[in-house]
């Protein structure tokens, strides 16, 4: 497990905590205190990206999924980076508006979700009430969309405030500004549509606003997923390729610190369709490429040998195994958290997991 160096962050492996949703959260998107055991505890690895988290109260999907708007949030979320410091890790804060991929009972005064355009997802939002059908969003006005750049630069500002050692820009998984990346779900005729370049501009405005919050690109990240249907069965671009060369071109030339990409479709498979090339992005981009989806120790030391890849972000093991580079390392065995510790709950399922070993020890 041999260190890294991203921008100007020490890394001590090329491991990454990647971006697990847990609903744990209060109703008013304050993580609970025993986040920042679960935190400090896979602290071993050379970075962790947060849990996904909401930029304003419109961006929020899903029940019980945190926030970082207000003065409580920011409170709580200085818990966790100073756990995670104490016990000698790096983590970042990922941004997200999930757009469409919500639901009226989650949204203030049960508006309606918004999105690129107004296209009904399928499938169903967790809710307090349970899971619900998705609704039809409504598209978002040309002269809104300013407005939400503001929210992810005042996002970053606060992630700042709170200790992180940067931020990465949720641009994947079909959320709001893949909504707006790809021509499946943005039919829009104003300057936020049509064309590549327009299409990418609103995602590129709320990166620069997040560079702009930290004074520069060298703590700044982003997510991608080309390839994935998920949440919500989405088309893909109809110009993959092309689409997303234009964007980590664009990204590349603002200096951005890595891109962290979805091989396949997330969940479910590293296949890769016809008209998506991640080698020829990872060419592409001048900073470090982040690889992710189902991805073993095998397959990373193969894709880091042929150059395909700096670091590496695993999920779901993360779950059940907070040891987990240890486990790596020595060849251990994986444990498997029963997904119905997956999402809710309290810290049962969450901060109580043991190592190989016994308890993980954390400084305190």
């Amino acid at each position: 497990m041999q260190p890294f160096t991203l921008g100007d962050l020490k890394l001590k492996n090329r491991v990454v905590m990647a971006p697990l949703t847990r609903s744990r959260s209060s109703t008013e998107g304050v993580p609970p205190a025993y986040a920042a055991d679960y935190y400090a505890q896979r602290a071993n690895a050379g970075l962790i990206v947060t849990e996904a988290t909401n930029i304003s109260p419109q961006g929020v999907g899903y029940a019980y999924t945190p926030g970082i708007w207000s003065d409580a949030q920011v409170d709580a979320w200085s818990k966790v980076t100073e756990a995670v410091h104490r016990n000698d890790g790096r983590i970042v804060m990922q941004l997200w508006h999930t757009g469409r991929i919500s639901h009226p009972d989650v949204q203030p005064n049960g508006a309606l979700p918004v999105s690129a355009s107004a296209i009904r997802p399928e499938g169903q939002a967790f809710t307090e009430k349970g899971m619900q059908d998705h609704v039809t969003p409504r598209a978002l006005e040309t002269d809104e969309i300013p407005g939400i750049v503001e929210d992810y630069r005042r996002a970053a500002a606060n992630a700042k405030r709170a200790g992180f050692d940067g931020v990465e820009v949720h641009s994947a998984n079909n959320y709001l500004l893949e909504q707006f990346v790809r021509d499946s779900t943005n039919k829009r005729t104003d300057r936020y549509g049509g064309s590549i370049e327009n299409r990418l501009r609103f995602p590129l405005d709320a990166v620069r606003a997040a560079i702009d919050a930290w004074g520069g690109p060298n703590r700044v990240g982003i997510r991608l997923s080309p390839a994935t249907t998920q949440p919500g069965n989405t088309p893909l671009d109809s110009t993959t390729h092309d689409t997303y060369g234009a964007y980590v071109d664009a990204l590349s030339k603002l200096g951005l610190l890595y891109i962290h990409t979805i091989e396949g479709v997330t969940q479910q498979t590293r296949d890769v369709p016809e008209g998506v090339d991640f080698a020829d992005l990872r060419r592409r981009f001048s900073g470090a490429y982040m690889a992710n989806n189902q991805l073993t120790l095998e397959l990373c030391e193969a894709e880091l040998k042929e150059g395909r890849a700096d670091l590496f972000s695993f999920g779901r093991p993360y779950i059940a195994n907070p040891d987990l580079v240890y486990r790596l390392t020595e060849d251990g065995p994986l444990a498997e958290a029963p997904k119905a510790t997956w999402y809710g709950g309290d810290f049962h399922g969450y901060s109580d997991w043991p190592g190989m070993k016994g308890p993980v020890e954390i400084r305190r």
